[in-house]
């Protein structure tokens, strides 16, 4: 099965499925000598984990990471890291009832005609459950990058209807985990949090967007023309269970203003060349300019809901389907986390694609 490593020279190939024995993955790549703090790996996979409020899936899971090799004594071997995470709260019979229905807006259907088998508990490989896999290599890569000052944070902008109305500027990013859904804004949090409690009630589901922030990246990384830095990033995104759309600095609203609105004029401060604004979202011809790096990130409304829907099975009959098990009401709040682990691993594979462009 192809498509299950990410990166050019800092690699993640991941494996498992949702209901199987255990998830994991292979980190080639990373450079040697590096200190890595692993009980920083756990925080961040536990700020992924299902169970964590009572907005979220309540599957109980400690997403306990194992390191295998690749790290010894704190550092980084320089040898591929192999980690695993093992599964422990699976509940395969919820799946039994629909194992031959192809679920709306799921992968069902399209697995079962590329491959012509499928692992219909929980959706196999096509689970988001995969996605922790990506938190560890994107932990690790997150502690790399600090040491050179670069930093990813990443925060919930909206959800359903309810955005707040306030720039990365504005709001004070150290509080991003100070509620359940991951909003810095306290005001508009507690109306997401209502309106999610409200949805689930419901048997719905709701969608919503993410901010991801870069401060302090170096200028010149990026590789034109096919890997860009704005086009990683956003293959990256768009690889995220459920992600629908990317927008980088101005983004589509972008698209209404006039070129003498848009451009970011450039001036000295200090020796040192910046933008007086930032709709390039810090990225030009596909390159990081040193201003802060910004994107917003859309999610589709979770697909599984506690609704009556119409669908087909696999003999093409038409039916009806009604979920059962532990699902999110709404996935954007746990996916904070994916959204850095992912951008961390573009950005840490691209500041060691830099390394290779001069040697002076």
């Amino acid at each position: 099965m192809a498509g299950n490593t990410f990166g050019s020279i800092f690699k993640l190939t991941s494996f498992g499925e949702s209901h199987g024995v255990a998830i994991g993955g292979i980190i080639d790549g990373c450079p040697a000598g590096l200190s890595i703090n692993v009980d920083q790996i756990q925080v961040d996979l536990d700020r992924r984990k299902p169970g964590q409020s009572h907005i979220s899936t309540q599957r109980k899971e400690s997403d306990t990471v194992e390191i295998l090799s690749g790290i010894f004594e704190g550092k980084t071997l320089g040898t591929p890291i192999g980690f695993m995470i093992r599964n422990k709260d699976q509940r395969s019979k919820d799946y039994s009832k629909i194992k031959d229905v192809y679920r709306p807006s799921h992968a069902d259907f399209t697995y079962q005609e590329k491959y012509g088998i499928r692992d219909y508990r929980g959706g196999g490989r096509s689970s988001a459950r995969e996605t922790a896999c990506r938190v560890v290599a994107g932990s690790i890569a997150k502690q790399i990058l600090k040491t050179k000052g670069i930093e990813v944070t990443a925060f919930v902008l909206q959800i359903g209807s309810i955005k707040t109305g306030k720039t990365y500027q504005e709001l004070n990013l150290s509080l991003v985990e100070e509620n359940i859904v991951r909003c810095p804004d306290a005001d508009i949090a507690n109306q997401m949090i209502a309106l999610v409690e409200a949805t689930k009630k419901k048997g719905d589901s709701l969608g919503g967007i993410i901010q991801c922030l870069i401060k302090n990246p170096i200028v010149g990384i990026g590789e034109p023309v096919f890997d860009r830095l704005n086009a990683n990033l956003a293959k990256a995104m768009l690889s995220i269970n459920a992600v629908k759309g990317f927008e980088l600095g101005s983004g589509f609203a972008g698209s209404e203003q006039l070129g003498s609105e848009h451009n970011d004029a450039f001036k000295m401060i200090d020796g040192i060349p910046v933008t007086e604004t930032n709709n390039s979202g810090g990225i030009q011809g596909g390159i990081s300019n040193g201003q802060d790096i910004y994107f917003n990130v859309a999610f589709k409304p979770v697909a599984t809901i506690f609704k009556e829907q119409d669908t087909i099975n696999k003999d093409g009959e038409e039916v009806k389907m009604k979920a059962e098990g532990r699902h999110d009401p709404c996935v954007v709040p746990r996916a904070v986390p994916i959204v850095e682990a992912m951008t961390a691993i573009v950005m840490l594979d691209a500041l060691l694609l830099k390394q290779t462009n001069r040697l002076v």
